[in-house]
């Protein structure tokens, strides 16, 4: 089957979609970004424009047509991780329990970085139990911009991987500083089946 790949050009770096003319395969950023391919199918340009509008703060889920490639195991995870709301946070424990599995936090933590669909199945919700900022491929700094991008309330920071009160320094001007407590933003839902 032939697949398609195009470039959003985010805040905080150029992403990757690519896609077949069924359903989007993957989402990553990426270190440049090429031309996109020619005569994209509509879900590729869907995704793009889904991601402009989530980008833009005007979108808070997403609709799209998925088909990540992993074990049964990881697409349960990755199926329970599309279930943290927009703006809150769960421990890899968390999801563990949520998927009845309580003692395969760690295997739940391999499971997300191996997320190939980032943003929209938001691997970037996930944190350690302790609270920390941990585990994001594309870097923690992205990490927490994402974090900060979808809670403008609350401001979360990461200096050294652990949570501070220093202002965070993104290229967003409209951030107000403010301790940010994850415990309080897991949505109770997120433990039940």
């Amino acid at each position: 089957m032939k697949e398609f790949k195009a470039y959003y050009l985010s805040p905080i770096g150029p992403v990757e979609v690519f896609g077949t003319p069924e359903a989007i395969v993957s989402v990553g950023f990426v270190k440049r970004r090429f031309p996109d391919d020619r005569a994209l199918p509509e879900c590729v340009k869907e995704g793009l424009r889904q991601l402009d509008e989530y980008f833009k703060g005007s979108r808070k889920n997403f609709s799209l047509k998925l088909l990540p490639r992993g074990t049964p195991f990881q697409k349960l995870v990755w199926q329970q991780l599309k279930r943290i709301p927009y703006g809150k946070v769960a421990s890899y424990g968390d999801v563990a329990r949520a998927i009845g599995q309580p003692q395969a936090y760690r295997a739940v933590g391999n499971a997300n970085n191996k997320n190939p669909i980032g943003i929209i199945i938001p691997c970037h919700r996930v944190i350690g139990s302790d609270g920390k900022l941990v585990g994001y491929g594309s870097g923690l700094w992205r990490k927490e911009w994402l974090l900060n991008h979808e809670n403008r309330e609350r401001l979360v920071s990461c200096p050294e991987n652990r949570l501070s009160s220093r202002p965070l320094r993104v290229p967003q001007g409209k951030l107000r500083e403010r301790s940010f407590n994850y415990s309080e933003t897991l949505d109770s839902s997120l433990r039940s089946k």
